[in-house]
């Protein structure tokens, strides 16, 4: 038996990277893990322009001027380090608009290639500096991960899954969701923030002792199942 773990993101949020890293730092470790992983767009900037905006312009506006937006992303930069992920904060000159990043995720998510994309979409800005709402960025990921470059070109173009996509952003909203990342497991139980691999560790262990249990049940209690 499976359990989703619907990961809530946006891939312009730092604290989304480092989470995703502690994450899969933990499921190394679990290889048997019961998770079924979906991930769920949600917009930091629901109103950003589409074409983005300056990033040191955003960043100064957002955190009451450039001392502030340094205090934040000090402490940001301190903590990716000590995730081993290597961040380039001076490498991002604008903040993109997400939705058609989370567009293309959820089209990986039809053809079982998202933890690809998300994974790509989160090296290409946080490590290389591109613009991930750039159409021309987002297919040459589509395409990295197995995708077809010419058919994710097509439906960029146009306005395929836009609106799905802000359905699921309000959903998430209406929820309770307020920042990302945010897991929700087996749409029952939530945790906020970046977790440590130890905690995932336990949950892990947890989840999987709960569905084996169910499982062994549902056996007994089937006829031709396991005997009592």
């Amino acid at each position: 038996m499976t359990t989703t773990l619907d990961i809530t993101s946006d891939p312009i949020c730092p604290w989304c990277y480092i989470g995703k890293s502690y994450l899969d730092r933990a499921l190394a470790q679990a290889p048997d893990h019961p998770f079924e992983i979906r991930w769920r767009p949600f917009q930091l900037n629901p109103d950003m322009p589409a074409e983005g905006m300056d990033r040191r312009a955003y960043l100064e506006g957002k955190f009451g001027g450039p001392e502030g937006a340094a205090s934040v992303y000090g402490r940001i930069e301190e903590t990716a380090k000590q995730a081993g992920l290597d961040i380039d904060f001076a490498a991002i000159k604008r903040t993109p608009n997400t939705i058609d990043a989370h567009r293309l995720i959820h089209w990986a998510g039809i053809e079982g290639r998202q933890p690809a994309v998300v994974a790509q979409l989160f090296r290409r800005y946080f490590r290389e500096g591109q613009d991930i709402s750039d159409h021309g960025v987002l297919t040459d990921v589509a395409e990295a991960v197995g995708m077809n470059a010419e058919a994710t070109a097509r439906l960029l173009s146009g306005e395929a899954d836009r609106d799905e996509v802000r359905r699921a952003d309000q959903m998430a909203r209406d929820m309770g969701v307020q920042g990302v990342p945010t897991f929700i497991i087996g749409a029952h139980y939530a945790l906020s923030g970046a977790q440590p691999p130890e905690l995932w560790g336990q949950v892990i262990a947890e989840i999987t002792e709960k569905t084996r249990a169910m499982a062994d049940t549902a056996a007994r209690e089937t006829p031709g199942g396991l005997p009592n």
